[in-house]
């Protein structure tokens, strides 16, 4: 291969984006998969930043949300307040999340890993904006590396909802009616979620992958389709773009 996990990743979550859509970025790879979309094929997507920063060209690459980049030649300077509320009001269509656990219905922990919360193993940086973002964006997308101490059956907490208990949970917790977690992308395959059970679902394969692997690396139960799609590689154009434009001083690639 000519390019490596983190290039597909960043590759595969740029596709999941679509033209003229709000999507709500994180530090890292969301940064250069939203750089990537706007020099690709969605030019007009709007990237809002949790610090304010909205509709952002991303002439170069920003070091975090409230990095001068994203604001710069952007459609509005405005706050956290602002972008929170944005969100709640239902104009936010993709948003991207992370997390050290994940389980079947989507729903993930980023405050720690143990059962004692003020004693844990690892005290994790928290929500920041996640439990936000996971509440109100349309679609949500996880970005995570994929292995059984992530995938897991039960998370050590709830931070960032997804599905909850599954169908009609989120709509009993007073989230938005059709809102909740779209895909996850990671360094073995591209997941999406069952309509009926809001259960993971594997739907591609990175190239390289084999089936058992993702199995041996997921904590829980996939829904397995008959029909599982291979993840296309990325292109030489796409490959380009990153490294020559993007990201030249390699600082995630």
């Amino acid at each position: 291969m000519d390019y490596n996990p983190t290039e597909l990743m960043i590759c595969v979550a740029s596709r999941q984006m679509e033209d003229g859509s709000l999507a709500f970025i994180g530090t890292g790879v969301p940064m250069l998969a939203a750089s990537l979309a706007k020099k690709t094929h969605a030019p007009g997507l709007m990237p809002m930043f949790e610090f304010g920063g909205a509709g952002s060209p991303l002439e170069k690459l920003p070091l975090g949300v409230g990095d001068v980049w994203t604001f710069h030649h952007g459609l509005a300077a405005l706050g956290i307040c602002d972008i929170m509320e944005t969100a709640a009001r239902g104009f936010i269509d993709y948003g991207f999340l992370g997390g050290a656990q994940i389980d079947m219905y989507g729903n993930l922990n980023s405050t720690f890993i143990g059962t004692d919360h003020d004693r844990p193993k690892v005290r994790l940086p928290g929500s920041g904006g996640a439990c936000d973002v996971g509440s109100y964006a349309w679609k949500t997308i996880a970005i995570m590396k994929h292995d059984k101490r992530r995938f897991i059956p039960k998370l050590d907490c709830l931070t960032t909802p997804g599905y909850l208990d599954g169908p009609g949970s989120r709509e009993a917790a007073g989230l938005p009616a059709g809102s909740g977690p779209y895909r996850v992308v990671t360094n073995l395959a591209l997941m999406g979620y069952d309509d009926k059970t809001k259960r993971m679902k594997l739907l591609a394969l990175n190239p390289g992958v084999t089936l058992d692997e993702v199995i041996e690396n997921t904590g829980f139960e996939l829904i397995i389709p008959d029909h599982i799609d291979k993840v296309q590689p990325p292109t030489d154009e796409e490959l380009r773009i990153l490294r020559e434009e993007i990201d030249p001083e390699h600082l995630y690639i």
